[in-house]
């Protein structure tokens, strides 16, 4: 996806409060894909957990997903650690299991060792679920033992 200028970085957190779910959805999508990411970080999060619609939950976790890289996945698993409503958890929880990446050797490797610095990062809940991803995936005495020969 292209670099968001100024002004269409200005129209997708506009369109991020929209009364229509199409509209809120392809701005997640949006501001998923921005550069500028952690500048939007607090309507990307409202994204995550809308409480109106769940494509827009679904959109905007699969475009951080889509990044490949550990600011969204960290993004997707603070909302996930948050969801306070079953649609929310449901739907991210979708996302992070069914993300392709999971098909490749190439991408899983990525997500394993994401999900290992995730589960250090200081916000408890990214680390919690972080861990607990990690615990399904193998025993956790098994993926602590490769955490400290990997340091």
């Amino acid at each position: 996806m292209a670099p968001l200028d100024d002004q269409e970085l200005s129209t997708a957190i506009q369109d991020a409060d929209s009364p229509a779910w199409s509209v809120r959805g392809a701005a997640g999508r949006q501001l998923a894909g921005s550069d500028k990411i952690e500048e939007v970080a607090d309507v990307i999060h409202r994204l995550l957990l809308d409480a109106q619609d769940t494509w827009v939950i679904q959109e905007t976790a699969e475009a951080l997903l889509e990044r490949k890289d550990t600011i969204g996945l960290r993004y997707v698993l603070l909302a996930y650690s948050q969801a306070g409503n079953y649609d929310a958890v449901d739907h991210l929880g979708a996302a992070l299991d069914c993300n392709p990446e999971w098909m490749t050797t190439e991408g899983a490797d990525r997500l394993i060792k994401q999900y290992r610095e995730l589960a250090t990062d200081p916000d408890a809940g990214v680390r919690s679920e972080a861990r607990q991803i990690l615990a399904k995936l193998r025993p956790r005495e098994e993926w602590a033992r490769d955490s400290e020969v990997d340091s």
